[in-house]
């Protein structure tokens, strides 16, 4: 009797902590003391609260093949890559991470091991689960341009079986030829699945379609350590500063703006409003908000490290913004 007493008490408990984690339909507000760091970290070197595209282009105007590095995190690395036409990639891939592009201009031909190669031209999102071998190509007589998004301070791994040369030591690292078995729980290849598809061509599947909105967009990639959400509505009056948002425990988050304009509010920088193109950062423990800009239909494409990661919000704001 003692031993099923103990375990009924036990469930009643735990029914809180498992609407907490989202596990049971009815939404509960909680208030907890989350620790936010006395002066927020601040901008420096790549990371700045906003990269206008405008700035990036006339940086390496009359460049065919440039990087420009735009986040460097713990947590990412985000980065424009030009490429001449005629330009390609070795063959490579990402051990622990999914990788995922922003096609913005020209043509890309891309070569995912166990997936037709296909052409992705502006508006494109593409990806690619850990540890599946890619290379691209530009096609056509004109650069092409991306936004590319991997684990932050992590370098490419390259398939053997292709024959090519070991390659160059670079940032402290050098190159060592290692074994790892077919199966995914023992080090193999991942898939992709209904969640998590090759690509999406946001320009025809989502801003055609739905020219005066629709669906909010979803999830594009997102998995317990990856995530990429479409975040798509019209224009709607700023809301006020005193609006603060909310912010995040030892994450940072950014977004690349897909369409129209987002207006943001951060903590320390006051208002500032993106265009397509450009791509905005929020610092860990630093308030923020994101609304869609009066005006026009607006999208922007957050990353952040997983969907469950939690979003605190002020004490009076009731869990939203």
């Amino acid at each position: 009797m003692k031993t099923k007493l103990a375990a009924c008490i036990l469930a009643v408990l735990a029914l809180p902590a498992l609407t907490h984690f989202g596990l049971a339909q009815d939404r509960k507000i909680y208030l907890d003391w989350a620790p936010k760091p006395d002066h927020p970290q601040e901008y420096t070197g790549a990371n700045k609260l906003i990269t206008r595209l405008d700035d990036v282009l006339a940086k390496h105007k009359g460049q065919a093949n440039w990087t420009e590095e735009v986040v460097q995190t713990e947590r990412y690395d985000a980065r424009w890559i030009s490429m001449a036409p005629g330009e390609k990639t070795r063959t490579q891939f990402y051990g622990d991470d999914r990788t995922c592009w922003v096609v913005w201009g020209g043509k890309i031909r891309f070569n995912i091991e166990g997936q037709a190669p296909f052409v992705a031209t502006k508006g494109f999102l593409v990806q690619v689960p850990l540890r599946v071998p890619y290379s691209m190509e530009t096609v056509g007589d004109e650069p092409s341009l991306r936004f590319e998004v991997t684990r932050g301070h992590t370098l490419p791994s390259y398939p053997a079986a292709h024959g090519e040369p070991m390659p160059p030591p670079k940032d402290g690292q050098h190159y060592v030829k290692v074994s790892y078995p077919s199966s995914l729980v023992s080090g193999g290849m991942d898939s992709y699945t209904d969640k998590n598809k090759p690509y999406l061509d946001f320009m025809k599947d989502i801003v055609q379609k739905y020219p005066n909105g629709g669906a909010r967009g979803g999830l594009f990639m997102g998995d317990y350590d990856n995530q990429a959400d479409i975040i798509r509505g019209m224009g709607v009056p700023i809301p006020p500063a005193t609006n603060r948002g909310h912010f995040h425990v030892g994450n940072d988050e950014f977004w690349f703006i897909l369409e129209g304009k987002i207006a943001y509010e951060m903590e320390g920088k006051g208002l500032i409003v993106s265009q397509a193109g450009d791509v905005v950062l929020a610092l860990p423990g630093r308030f923020h908000r994101a609304s869609f800009a009066p005006g026009q239909m607006d999208t922007r494409l957050a990353f952040n490290r997983s969907p469950t990661m939690q979003h605190n919000y002020a004490e009076d704001a009731g869990g939203k913004q």
